[in-house]
């Protein structure tokens, strides 16, 4: 981090209640009969320390007292930074760690990376959202400085290998799908998706736990593993392929909202040991053989005939990844650690590596490649949010697609995939769009899906729908005004419809 310098002089507005100011002491008090409120002083940095910056890191000193815990990962304390490049559209709110209950004195810190983006404006906020509780600032600490940014680019020159001919796979026609359930899955649902007509799904390995317990974890991995042989077996009956998603890593999501084991090393090892565990398990199916299935113990490899050689699409190592600062183990070292172990364990399926920031496109504009052949980068794909996230969270539902006012068009897409575009050309890089949806009471969400589709089918990528059978408000066999009303349709809904248009083509 460079040194950072006193960022005084800033004009700051107050909310109308919770928050004062008296000289340099910013004070934010939320009281518990209040209820979780938001109160949040903010202040516009000026234009000229954002230009030629990668990033931006600041620094204020700050003590809490009796904070809440937030009822979502991006609520609570806030020292943040919202900045916005108008040219493209695209912006940020990284923030810094958050805190419950009481706190010392100490030193917040945010760190930022503009991700290529060349911010026309920012603004700071400092205070509370969505909890209660006291956090008072001392705004004579308060030090900022642009940076280089937090990602430096490596392998740049990097052209990515595959076992077949680059111009023989831009001929093969892509492999279309849809994201398995959280739950075990079913030989019912691998049919479904086959006579739906699709050639590959992504298994999560997904739950709703914090994953701290590492004894646990693995025996839950294990129980998933077993689960996964049953839809390896299923898959390549029907001739598809599956790709092996690690949804939960060890260790969960710190406060920060990105995954822990960037920062703890006892969840970073786990989660290279989990990689080589599922490396294990599963090259019965990358290696041919002929023994017959027999019985097996648990969390034993079990020997599956010819037939289901070569069904694994691909590793994906780590869902969505989120790096919000500086790291011991940064978002693409640990999946660049994990890919090496599986390699040692099976050196022809391909790995699957995601960029940071949820695996959204902007995230390509500092991704760097593998120093290794046979990997496919993800992108997620869920632009413009208003639109495909409506519902979700509290968001308001009513945005419509396509909306030419907003330029929410298909060219709109094909601006926000632009950085994908440009590593794809850059490295010779296969892409792969692990995830995309609208929410099922977005007006036009099948246009939508439809503008998504054919732009993926026009780029030669491969696709899976999120998500089958999993939520409601993104299934395509459901219809209601709202995630909490919504039923199986008697009928085939626009958005399946467009679904099953797009598998078949």
């Amino acid at each position: 981090m460079p040194a950072l310098r006193p960022l005084s002089g800033l004009e700051w507005r107050l909310p109308k209640k919770f928050a004062t100011l008296d000289e340099d002491r910013l004070v934010v008090d939320i009281p518990a009969e209040a209820g979780p409120s938001d109160a949040c002083a903010t202040a516009r940095l000026p234009a000229a320390m954002l230009a030629d910056a990668g990033g931006f890191a600041m620094a204020v000193e700050a003590e809490g007292r009796g904070m809440s815990k937030p009822a979502k990962r991006h609520l609570g304390l806030k020292f943040q930074l919202h900045w916005r490049d108008e040219a493209t559209g695209r912006e940020g709110y990284p923030n810094c760690a958050n805190e419950i209950g009481d706190f010392p004195r100490k030193t917040l810190l945010n760190e930022v990376d503009f991700g290529g983006a060349s911010p026309d404006e920012a603004t700071l906020m400092l205070g509370l959202q969505g909890v209660t509780g006291r956090v008072e600032f001392d705004l004579a600490t308060l030090r900022a400085a642009p940076t280089p940014g937090l990602f430096r680019r490596v392998n740049e020159d990097w052209v990515v290998r595959y076992p077949h001919h680059p111009a023989a796979a831009q001929r093969r026609k892509p492999l279309r799908g849809c994201m398995l359930p959280g739950r075990a899955t079913t030989e019912d649902d691998i049919e479904t998706l086959h006579r739906w007509g699709a050639t590959m799904a992504r298994f999560q390995m997904s739950r709703r736990s914090e994953n701290t317990n590492l004894v646990e974890y693995a025996a839950w991995v294990d129980s998933r593993l077993d689960n996964l042989e049953d839809v390896l077996r299923w898959a390549a009956a029907r001739g598809m392929k599956i790709c092996v998603d690690l949804h939960a890593t060890p260790g969960g999501c710190d406060a920060s909202g990105g995954q822990a084991l960037f920062r703890d090393e006892r969840y970073a090892r786990a989660f290279v040991d989990t990689w080589r565990r599922i490396a294990a398990r599963c090259s019965p199916y990358v290696q041919m053989s002929r023994a017959p299935n027999a019985a097996r113990a648990p969390g034993a490899a079990c020997a599956p005939d010819v037939q289901t050689s070569g069904v694994i699409y691909g590793y994906d190592l780590m869902n969505e990844p989120l790096q919000n600062g500086r790291a011991k183990f940064d978002y693409w070292t640990i999946q660049r650690l994990a890919a090496e172990a599986v390699r040692e364990i099976d050196p022809v399926t391909p790995i699957i590596v995601e960029a940071n920031h949820w695996a959204l496109p902007d995230a390509f504009s500092y991704l760097s490649p593998l120093a290794m052949d046979n990997v496919i980068y993800q992108v997620h794909f869920y632009d413009p949010h208003d639109f495909t996230h409506q519902g979700v969270g509290g968001r308001p539902i009513g945005p419509k697609w396509p909306d030419p006012e907003k330029n929410w068009t298909r060219d709109r897409l094909r601006e926000i995939l632009r950085p994908v575009r440009a590593f794809e050309a850059r490295h010779h890089a296969k892409i792969y769009v692990g995830e995309f949806s609208a929410a099922a009471g977005a007006e036009g969400a099948e246009n939508y899906l439809r503008d998504c589709m054919a732009l993926f089918g026009e780029y030669g990528w491969d696709w899976t729908y999120h998500a089958f059978r999993e939520w409601d408000w993104w299934s395509v066999e459901h219809e209601g005004p709202d995630p909490k009303h919504m039923a199986p349709a008697t009928d085939d809904t626009p958005r399946k419809r467009a679904l099953l248009e797009g598998l078949s083509e």
